[in-house]
Parts: C-alpha cells; sequence; structure tokens
C-alpha cells in the first residue's frame, strides 16, 4: 500500500537526484518544483556559497538538478541540494575525463606546502607538488592563475580527486611537436633557447619542440666544445636543417644565418705563401695548425709534409701550441680545406713567389 502511495504522488527519496524546475527566489531561498506534493528548497546558506555563474542557473523556468537531503523540516519543507547533486555529476565526469585522458583547462583556488587546489566543476582537485611543472613553494602559481592538468585519481567514496600538470603540459608538449614537425621546412628561421650543451651540440628550446645543433653547425669558426660559444639560457637564432618525422628529431643551424668569412679570408691568402702558425690538434694523420687567431682559420700539416724524415707520428716533431713556419700548399674552397707543409718551406720550387713576397716586402 505504501509502496502504490509513493508511486501515486511521486514522493522523493533522501539521497535521489532529480531534475526540477526554478519556480521562485525568495530572498536567499530557491524553490523548485520537483514534481512532489510540495516544492523543494535550496536553503540560504547553500546559495550564500555558489558563485556569480551557478547563481545565473538559477533564474525562473531553468531546469536544475538537485540531491534530495532531507524530506521534512521542522518548517515540513522538502530540503534539496543544488551542489550535492552538481558534486555527483562532476564525480561521474572526472571519472569520464579520468578514463578519456582528456585534458582539461581549470584555476588555482589554493595551495599548501604539499600542491595545489584546482577546480573541476564544483569539485576540488589536489595537484601533488610531484604533479607541478615548478612546485608551488617556488611562487610560480597564485590564485586564480589559469593551468592545464589531467585527472589523475579518482575517488567518489573518499572525496579524493588527484590531479597533474606534469602529464597534461608534457602531452600538450608532444602534441604541439607532432604538429610543428608536420609543417616545418628545410631553412624555417626561429629564435629558441639554449637548453643544454653536450660534447657534441647544442640542444635549443623552441618552444613546443627542441632541437640539435651539431657542433659543426654553432660557428663558422673551428671549436671543440659548444661551451666556447654558448651558454645554457642564451637565446640564439636558429636556422632549420633537417626535420626527422619518423623518429621526431630536429636539426639545426646557428652558423646558416651568419655570414660566412671563409671567402673574404682565404682572399687573403695564396699557394706557395710562408706563414707561421700555432700548433692547435695532433692527430696520428698530421697536425692541425692556427692560421687566422681572430676567425679561428685553420690548415691541415699532413704527416708526409713535416719533416724530410721519416716519423711514425707527428707528436714526435710537434706539440700543442708550438709555433712553426709552414708553407700553403693547397687551398681547396669546395672543401673549405688549406693544406699545409713544413719540409717545402725551402723548397726551391717557390722561389719566385718568395721572391715576389720580398719585393712586396721592401716596397
Amino acid at each position: 500500500m505504501d509502496f502504490l502511495l509513493t508511486e501515486e504522488l511521486n514522493l522523493p527519496a533522501v539521497g535521489e537526484t532529480r531534475t526540477g524546475i526554478v519556480i521562485e527566489r525568495r530572498g536567499n531561498e530557491v524553490l523548485v518544483d520537483i514534481g512532489a506534493k510540495s516544492e523543494g528548497i535550496i536553503p540560504n546558506d547553500e546559495i550564500q556559497m555558489l558563485d556569480d555563474e551557478s547563481m545565473e542557473l538559477f533564474a525562473v523556468g531553468n531546469s536544475v538538478d538537485v540531491y534530495i537531503v532531507n524530506l521534512e523540516d521542522r518548517h515540513g519543507n522538502v530540503v534539496v541540494s543544488y551542489t550535492k547533486a552538481a558534486a555527483a555529476r562532476d564525480w561521474e565526469m572526472a571519472e569520464k575525463v579520468r578514463d578519456s585522458k582528456e585534458i582539461l583547462e581549470t584555476v588555482v583556488i589554493g595551495k599548501n606546502k604539499g600542491g595545489l587546489l584546482a577546480k573541476v566543476g564544483l569539485l576540488r582537485g589536489f595537484i601533488p607538488t610531484s604533479q607541478l611543472i615548478v612546485p608551488s613553494g617556488h611562487g610560480k602559481k597564485n590564485i586564480n592563475d589559469e593551468i592545464f592538468i589531467k585527472i589523475i585519481e579518482v575517488d567518489a567514496k573518499k572525496n579524493r580527486l588527484i590531479l597533474s600538470e606534469k602529464a597534461a603540459v608534457q602531452e600538450r608538449k608532444q602534441s604541439q611537436r607532432k604538429e610543428l614537425l608536420q609543417t616545418l621546412s628545410i631553412g624555417d628561421e626561429f629564435e629558441g633557447k639554449v637548453i643544454n650543451l653536450a660534447d657534441f651540440g647544442a640542444f635549443v628550446d623552441l618552444g613546443s619542440i627542441e632541437g640539435l645543433v651539431h657542433l659543426s653547425e654553432i660557428s663558422w669558426k673551428r671549436i671543440s666544445h659548444p661551451k666556447e660559444i654558448l651558454k645554457v639560457g642564451d637565446t640564439v637564432k636558429v636556422s632549420v636543417l633537417k626535420v626527422d618525422q619518423e623518429k621526431e628529431r630536429l636539426a639545426l643551424s646557428i652558423k646558416q644565418l651568419q655570414p660566412d668569412p671563409w671567402s673574404s679570408i682565404v682572399s687573403e691568402y695564396k699557394i706557395g705563401q710562408l706563414l707561421e702558425v700555432e700548433i692547435t690538434k695532433i692527430t696520428k694523420y698530421g697536425a692541425f695548425a692556427r692560421i687566422n687567431s681572430d676567425y679561428g682559420l685553420e690548415g691541415l700539416i699532413h704527416i708526409s709534409e713535416i719533416s724530410e724524415d721519416h716519423i711514425e707520428h707527428p707528436g714526435e716533431a710537434l706539440k700543442v701550441s708550438e709555433k712553426v713556419a709552414v708553407r700553403i700548399i693547397r687551398i681547396d674552397l669546395e672543401q673549405r680545406q688549406i693544406g699545409l707543409s713544413m719540409k717545402q718551406v725551402n723548397s726551391s720550387k717557390f722561389v719566385d713567389a718568395d721572391m715576389e713576397m720580398l719585393t712586396s716586402l721592401q716596397d
């Protein structure tokens, strides 16, 4: 009999969520028609906690979901709650977002030693310090700052909602990285920041993607390590040399955006010219010698051009920083190479060149 009566009168039950129609705003209370013998009332203390955006939902005639809190208060009213219904809806939404791995944009609503609090619907989610790009203790995030997050844990019974900024930012960066890679062309120019130096080159952050400037593409000068030219934090202009879509790698160049001084410098030298040079590096096949200190122009003294006597290794006759007399015996513009010789310094085949130089000096 009670069951039939409940069905006939459409009586609500505590804990039930119903869709009602706003029929009146009375002071700080909202009356909602929930299809029962009496209206439901959203009480004053709940209304005062709602923000302006939520209050706009309570225009007369609007549909709202409400949670049945009490079937009869001391005034005989059915007490309902918008926030509890919204929270239940938001918990369901949070589970769907977690499962879909969707990225949300929200705002910071609080902070503590353990991390930040952020808004997810009407829920308060927690972002542990370990899930922040920059720890909250460093003062990098403030109340009302916008932030991207992913939901990584949902437990409505324990009121536990754990968020991650780090996962969201990393995923967004990966997505932007792939998008940018697909649009890049050889020769595109960017401004980026040096984020790391290695023996073989420098890594430059272009915002959503990082690229490598190989040691040979840092400067027209010969350098042995990027730190001779760059330091972490430097802002540099780079040009795209190569895009590897499959491996998602980007090769960049700094020197391609700088004038190539090779031709103008080499024009000052000619085959047969005598020079005093400084040995900069010794290898098993020869020794490199600095010709021009301003540019860093170097030439190679092949092991066969070091001495009239047979030697097994250039180190037998030379050492780094030693200054020696050499003659230019080869200039290869295409390969950007200069060949030097020590043993041909006194060669008779360059007598005419030596006399010409001597005459010019006397003049």
